[in-house]
């Protein structure tokens, strides 16, 4: 269950400016995670939930908080390309080892110019017994939140937005 959480302003920091968000699942596979119980079987396991929409809609309320409004009709647009997102977990009775990596590119466009960011969040977890599904879930929305938190704590972004929007 991916539950992405934003990164909320308390303070806006602008008024009245707008944007067009798109975004794209440029992943090779759609699998979340990748389960290997040592016995030579790898087992892909799926989100319940559209990972590119989900990741869209914890943007959108970011960038909302920010002051930054949401409208098709903007020649601002940010493009999210979702590049990566996969926990790697290798598990048996006694242990499990679990590596995520989330890799989320940004870009902002306006008519004047565009500028590309990539952010990258990443967690390694071990622990006794093997992974449930709830820990790899947890894994997983923790990266995806501490991701969503750097682009929200950009300030090359956001003066970016500020200035140019």
């Amino acid at each position: 269950n991916l539950m992405p959480e934003s990164t909320l302003s308390t303070n806006p920091i602008v008024q009245g400016k707008t944007y067009s968000l798109t975004s794209k699942d440029v992943r090779a596979a759609q699998y979340v995670a990748l389960v290997d119980n040592g016995r030579s079987n790898i087992l892909p396991l799926h989100a319940k939930q559209n990972l590119r929409i989900a990741l869209e809609e914890a943007l959108e309320k970011q960038f909302s908080s920010q002051g930054f409004h949401s409208d098709l009709n903007s020649n601002n647009a940010i493009e999210l390309n979702v590049q990566e997102a996969l926990v790697n977990v290798k598990h048996s009775v006694m242990e499990n080892q679990m590596d995520a990596k989330v890799i989320l590119e940004i870009t902002a466009e306006t008519p004047q110019g565009k500028l590309v960011k990539t952010y990258t969040g990443t967690a390694k977890r071990s622990g006794t017994l093997s992974a449930s599904d709830s820990d790899i879930e947890e894994t997983l929305n923790d990266v995806v939140t501490l991701t969503l938190k750097e682009i929200a704590n950009d300030p090359e972004l956001r003066q970016y937005m500020q200035e140019r929007f």
